[in-house]
C-alpha cells in the first residue's frame, strides 16, 4: 500500500502545483489589464512591441499559411478523388484555413517567435537588475514591460491571422488552378459564397485571444524567471511550452462556443 500511497501523493502534488500555477497566471494577467486600461502610458514601448509582434512576424506568418494552404488543397483533392468529391477543394481549404489551421499555425509561430523572444528578454532584465533598477526610479515593470507587450499583441495577431487566413486561401487557390486542373473564377465563387460571417469573426476572435496568451507567457515566465543564464533559458523554455499548451485548450474551447450553438 506504500506504494500506492506515493502515487496517489505525487498525483495530488502536481495536481496542486498546476492549480497554484494557474491561479497564480489569473492574477498576473488580472493586474495586466487593469495597467493597460490605467494611466500613464508609454508610447514609445508600445509602438517597438507592434512592430516586435507584428511587421516582424508577418514574413514567417505568410510562408507558414501559403505552404499550409497549398498543401492542404493538395491533401483533400487526393482524399476527395476516393470518393468523387474532387469538387469540394475550394469550401474544404477556405473552411479550415479561416476557422482552424489559419488562428492556430498563426498562434503557434507567434508563441514560436514572440514569446520566448519576450521572456528571453525580461529574463535577462531581470538577471542584470535592469527590473530593479525601473523601480527604483518609480517605473511599474508592469506597467512599462509587461502591459505595451500584452496590448500590441492583442491589437497585432487578429490582423497577422487574417492576412494568414487570406494567404492561406490564395496559396491553395493557386495549387489548385495551376497543378489540379480547377476553373479561376469557379474556384474564387465557391470559396467566398461558402464562408460565413461567423467563420471569419471567430477567427480574429481566436486571433485575440492567442495573442494575449502568447504575450501573457513570455511576460509572466520572463517576470518569475530564476537568476543566471539557466534562469533565462528555463524561462524561455517554459512560456513557450506554456502558451502552446494554452493557444491549443483555447482553440477547443472557441470552437466549442462558436461553432456548437
Amino acid at each position: 500500500m506504500s506504494w500506492l500511497t506515493a502515487f496517489l501523493a505525487t498525483i495530488g502534488h502536481n495536481v496542486l502545483a498546476v492549480v497554484a500555477m494557474l491561479g497564480r497566471v489569473s492574477l498576473f494577467a488580472a493586474r495586466t489589464f487593469s495597467h493597460m486600461a490605467r494611466p500613464p502610458f508609454y508610447p514609445r514601448e508600445i509602438g517597438h512591441a507592434l512592430m516586435q509582434v507584428g511587421w516582424l512576424s508577418l514574413p514567417v506568418v505568410g510562408l507558414t499559411a501559403l505552404f499550409t494552404g497549398g498543401a492542404l488543397a493538395l491533401q483533400i483533392y487526393s482524399g476527395g478523388a476516393r470518393f468523387n468529391a474532387e469538387a469540394v477543394v475550394p469550401q474544404i481549404v477556405a473552411i479550415g484555413m479561416v476557422r482552424e489551421l489559419g488562428p492556430v499555425l498563426v498562434g503557434l509561430m507567434i508563441a514560436a517567435r514572440v514569446t520566448s523572444s519576450i521572456a528571453a528578454e525580461i529574463a535577462t532584465m531581470k538577471v542584470t537588475e535592469q527590473i530593479d533598477a525601473l523601480t527604483t526610479l518609480s517605473t511599474n515593470p508592469m506597467k512599462y514591460l509587461v502591459a505595451p507587450r500584452v496590448l500590441a499583441a492583442l491589437l497585432t495577431v487578429p490582423l497577422l491571422v487574417g492576412i494568414g487566413d487570406i494567404i492561406g486561401v490564395a496559396g491553395g487557390y493557386t495549387v489548385a488552378v495551376k497543378n489540379l486542373g480547377f476553373n479561376s473564377a469557379t474556384y474564387l465563387h465557391n470559396t467566398v459564397n461558402f464562408l460565413e460571417a461567423r467563420d471569419i469573426v471567430s477567427s480574429l476572435v481566436k486571433g485575440a485571444v492567442f495573442g494575449v496568451i502568447a504575450a501573457l507567457m513570455g511576460c509572466y515566465f520572463g517576470i518569475n524567471s530564476g537568476r543566471g543564464a539557466q534562469g533565462v533559458g528555463s524561462a524561455t523554455k517554459g512560456s513557450v511550452q506554456a502558451a502552446a499548451v494554452l493557444i491549443l485548450a483555447a482553440n477547443f474551447v472557441l470552437t466549442g462556443v462558436f461553432f456548437s450553438l
